[in-house]
């Protein structure tokens, strides 16, 4: 879901020459899947095309990318395996947005569990805002 919203929201500010959207699991379970249908729902009620499947994270998708975000504790715990203090920013999903003040939470809910998509949306949403803001001050585009 992350992934979709922030790709949309690269795509709108005209900053898909400059930003690299994608995402990863810490495990195998879903490998080569397409997004749960809560999610393909709520993403084309919202205008976002998505058509991703997943994949499990690699070491070199730390070394590539600039941001690697957890949406929780136990997944960024996960990443640790990786060696985390070698590479580039390594953080929570939600850390810009708390920083600014678009959410009190630092964790983004699991929907697939409690069929909370419209919450977590909101969530993922405050999140890439905040990402997307950030990023754009940090590096200038």
């Amino acid at each position: 879901m992350a992934e979709a919203v922030l790709h949309d929201l690269v795509q709108k500010a005209g900053l898909a020459d400059k930003i690299t959207v994608d995402s990863a699991g810490v495990g195998r379970w879903h490998v080569g899947e397409r997004a749960h249908s809560g999610t393909l729902a709520l993403l084309r009620q919202n205008n976002i095309a998505y058509s991703g499947r997943a994949r499990q994270i690699v070491t070199d998708d730390l070394a590539t990318f600039d941001y690697v975000l957890a949406v929780d504790r136990m997944t960024y715990n996960d990443l640790s395996r990786f060696g985390l203090p070698e590479y580039g920013e390594v953080s929570l999903f939600l850390k810009w947005a708390r920083e600014s003040g678009l959410t009190a939470v630092d964790e983004v809910p699991d929907p697939y569990s409690d069929g909370s998509f419209d919450r977590t949306y909101e969530l993922v949403t405050r999140g890439c805002r905040a990402l997307l803001a950030h990023i754009r001050a940090a590096h200038g585009v």
